[in-house]
């Protein structure tokens, strides 16, 4: 393949592409041959950064529900094998799965794969790749494509050893439930948890973990693995996912609903009322279980939380909000930085889901949320409470909107940056409140006549600038839209 095939493959840190047809006009680009070639060039980096030869390193690989899954994990072992990696095929998996396997002392890999493209539909595909020092860096992934450049497809004598991880892992988080609750073998009998796994790989959250500590699952829906989605969409940000957690929920009578996307490194849960807790909210819940444990730490969210979210964190939990840039690896490696200089930040979280702990090799694993949530749970019960009362003081969202302009033009990055300056400029000119942004320019409004926030920024990968605004009463984000858009008139290249 050639470097412009391949490096086009390129997502920020994860491989993702076109795995098989179905959908019109989207071609296939990500073929068991890129796969096998991939896998080629990842052991040749992964040897260089262990400093071991080829022939030492040991590569566990997994994937989840999609359909097209087995055939690239399959290519991706023959070029493995081709090189003389010892292979070890985790079958079905999960992302968080893939990563502990190189932490668990029964496996100890030198990296891992995972076969994966998260929550997109299902003609699509990726690789996620992981070392010891966690998932793989932008820079990481562009040498590993460029050195696949000029690959030929291996494949030869096929040698992977089949290793059961998830119920490895299962049984990870199952003794961190037992630690956090403290209360026997069966420490979430009396609770009633519903999960929706949305037919990808999270199934195992009900049958080998939540069954096994005495909770009552019955409702629980879309558990077995079924790469072509036919619930919905194995997103917790999708409506319709969300809807039909919901309707569980209450359904049920349950006291939690709790909702993965494919490979389970997102979640988002849903209260006895039928409530919500994602976004905003599900990065509030995860710090209030947290703030007992660290006071007065900071806690790191991508730049579209609100500021809802800051003076519930702040003013309500004592902690610091330190609103960074979109992108899990970017709230993850702020997170990871201030820890290095001694400022105490147990959370890194975006408002998709993800969500990675200090205490969790900073790794970001919907399950292991789902676990420290389902602790809080089973202790607020116990002593009388609930769930929800970590999270009452949260204001309630009143209005929200998200507009996405495209930028017509080659050069999309450059244009973006100068839209950003221009848009600034004429803020402060008018004399606008504009809060320290990592990313774009954000404006805070507390007027009697409008009170509320708006963000605009760049996409990370597309030509496109997404705007954001929240309104704090009703009404106040149609005015705040009408200043974003005032701010935007003459930018031609602009449009919705």
């Amino acid at each position: 393949m050639e470097s412009k095939e391949l490096l086009k493959l390129q997502n920020g840190s994860d491989i993702r592409g076109v795995a098989c047809e179905g959908i019109a006009g989207e071609s296939v680009n990500l073929t068991p041959l890129a796969s096998n070639i991939i896998a080629q060039s990842f052991a040749a980096w992964l040897s260089k950064k262990c400093g071991k030869p080829v022939q030492s390193l040991t590569v566990g690989i997994g994937r989840d529900s999609r359909i097209t899954g087995e055939a690239l994990s399959n290519a991706a072992i023959a070029g493995l094998s081709s090189c003389g990696v010892k292979v070890v095929d985790c079958g079905m998996a999960t992302t968080p799965a893939m990563f502990m396997s190189i932490v668990f002392p029964e496996t100890k890999f030198d990296g891992s794969i995972m076969i994966t493209a998260s929550h997109l539909p299902f003609n699509r595909n990726g690789l996620k790749f992981f070392d010891k020092d966690g998932g793989l860096e932008h820079e990481d992934i562009t040498a590993i494509l460029e050195g696949a450049v000029g690959l030929s497809e291996k494949s030869g004598k096929v040698s992977a050893q089949k290793f059961d991880l998830i119920s490895l892992y299962a049984n990870h988080l199952v003794k961190t439930i037992k630690e956090g609750v403290n209360s026997g073998d069966k420490p979430l009998e009396g609770l009633k948890i519903v999960v929706d796994a949305g037919n990808g790989a999270g199934g195992f959250f009900v049958s080998k973990i939540l069954d096994q500590l005495g909770a009552e699952t019955k409702g629980s829906q879309f558990l077995e693995p079924d790469g072509t989605f036919p619930n919905h969409i194995p997103n917790p940000e999708n409506a319709k996912a969300m809807e039909a957690i919901q309707s569980a929920v209450l359904k049920n009578k349950a006291d939690l609903g709790l909702i993965f996307d494919t490979d389970v490194d997102r979640m988002s849960a849903v209260l006895p009322d039928g409530t919500e807790v994602n976004r905003d909210a599900i990065i509030a819940l995860v710090a209030a279980i947290l703030a007992p444990e660290y006071p007065n730490s900071t806690i790191i969210t991508d730049s579209v939380t609100s500021d809802r979210l800051t003076r519930f964190l702040e003013k309500d939990l004592g902690l610091k909000h330190h609103c960074f840039k979109r992108g899990y690896k970017n709230v993850i490696n702020e997170c990871k930085r201030l820890n290095k200089e001694g400022i105490v930040s147990p959370l890194a979280m975006e408002t998709s889901g993800h969500g990675a702990l200090k205490d969790n090799f900073y790794l970001d694993d919907g399950a292991f949320l789902a676990v420290k949530i389902v602790i809080a749970l089973a202790n607020a019960k116990a002593q009388g409470k609930t769930l929800a009362s970590l999270i009452e003081k949260l204001d309630p969202l009143v209005e929200a909107q998200e507009l996405r302009y495209k930028i017509n033009c080659e050069d999309f990055g450059s244009y973006g940056d100068k839209v950003l300056e221009e848009f600034k400029a004429r803020a402060e000119k008018a004399g606008m409140i504009m809060p320290k942004s990592y990313e774009g320019v954000r404006i805070s409004f507390q007027s009697e006549d409008k009170k509320g926030w708006l963000l605009l920024r760049k996409s990370l990968h597309d030509p496109v600038m997404p705007l954001n605004v929240e309104g704090e009463r009703v009404g106040d984000a149609k005015k705040i839209l009408q200043v974003a858009q005032e701010l935007l008139a003459g930018f031609d290249k602009l449009s919705k």
